[in-house]
């Protein structure tokens, strides 16, 4: 008689998932040897639902966070989604406020850490602090310009000065406009140092339909960058209308548009 084998570990990104029949109901998280997470800051720019999608991407991989939210960005946070952020219980405020956005991350079940923006002897503080990159986002005026001059006013700056000097992945989302000259010039001189500028600016060919959308959609454009597979937005195929005809959502701007007045 042959048992049939209902247990399985199955690798995704860093993390083992460990399967019964079929089903995922644990994860191994990879040791601190192993372990090269993806650093993200979020900044106090308008826009908090972008780093919730890209949490969940990056989560939904398999792929450990090292989680920075800036003191202004706990406002924005508040003011975005009416979930209050505080580092003493990160995990809950984390939660709540990906939810609210429509990318719930349970950080109880990921391989996910929190560290306090005025904390310098914090492990991305460092270059020897094994890290895969870093994506601020949203990146706020002044993010950018103490990065571009290698201010390290808190730790997302300092954060992201390591990873341009260790040469790895930088990706800066600012969410601002319209841009002065002297924005510009700092965007301009973080693409000479080696990082990407990815500007908040969704695509409406994936047929959006509510702003969770266009969240998944800059999000899955970060991945993308990143070499991380994705499926947070809809791809273009070369179909014009595609969007249109699979999706709702314009259905229901026709329903609204033929509605009498």
């Amino acid at each position: 008689m042959t048992m049939r084998r209902s247990w399985a570990l199955l690798q995704t990104g860093q993390t083992l998932v460990i399967t019964h029949e079929g089903q995922p109901i644990g994860r191994l998280v990879p040791s601190d040897r192993e372990r090269r997470p993806w650093i993200v800051g979020v900044c106090g720019a308008s826009g908090v639902g972008y780093a919730a999608a890209l949490i969940r991407g990056l989560v939904d991989a398999g792929e450990p966070v090292d989680l920075i939210v800036s003191r202004a960005a706990k406002l924005t946070i508040i003011d975005e989604t009416g979930v209050p952020f505080r580092e003493a219980d990160w995990a809950v405020g984390l939660r709540a406020w990906t939810a609210v956005c429509g990318f719930k991350v349970d950080a109880d079940e990921e391989d996910i850490r929190c560290w306090s923006p005025a904390d310098f002897s914090a492990g991305p503080a460092s270059g020897s602090y094994l890290a895969s990159g870093m994506v601020v986002v949203p990146a706020t005026t002044a993010a950018v310009g103490g990065i571009a001059n290698g201010l390290s006013k808190d730790l997302i700056q300092r954060a992201a000065e390591v990873t341009l000097k260790e040469r790895r992945p930088l990706v800066i989302v600012p969410r601002e406009t319209p841009f002065t000259r002297v924005m510009l010039q700092h965007l301009l001189a973080l693409d000479e140092m080696g990082a990407v500028v990815l500007p908040a600016s969704p695509g409406f060919y994936a047929g959006a339909v509510d702003v969770s959308n266009l969240y998944g959609f800059i999000a899955g454009k970060i991945l993308d960058l990143l070499g991380i597979e994705n499926s947070l937005f809809r791809r273009w195929r070369g179909a014009i209308g595609a969007a249109r005809k699979n999706d709702s959502c314009h259905s229901a701007i026709l329903r609204r548009s033929s509605h009498p007045r």
